[in-house]
């Protein structure tokens, strides 16, 4: 049986995921350089990188408003390029009826 592999932060068809967003965090805390997109990164190389992100964020009780702000100036950096590519690509925060 051949491995799952992630498809990359860039080629997503949805930019706005959770595996996506743990990246991005990941670049926030400098735990990954920015150029790192997880192309062809196993299902396990995301679970490590989750475990990673989320001991990053503990100190800071998983709130933006507590990181020090060199790093709350890289994740509003970060995610304001995020959402506005996601949203030059069609992406539409809003939920519908079917969410």
């Amino acid at each position: 049986m051949k491995q799952k592999v992630y498809e990359g932060i860039q080629n997503q068809a949805q930019p706005m995921t959770p595996t996506a967003n743990i990246i991005r965090d990941a670049w926030v805390f400098g735990i990954l350089p920015e150029t790192e997109t997880c192309e062809g990164w196993t299902i396990q190389g995301i679970d490590a990188l989750y475990d990673k992100v989320t001991a990053a964020w503990e100190p800071y009780g998983h709130l933006v408003s507590r990181l020090p702000p060199d790093l709350r100036e890289r994740h509003a950096r970060i995610y304001t390029a995020a959402v506005t590519h996601a949203r030059a690509n069609g992406w539409n925060p809003e939920l519908d009826d079917t969410d």
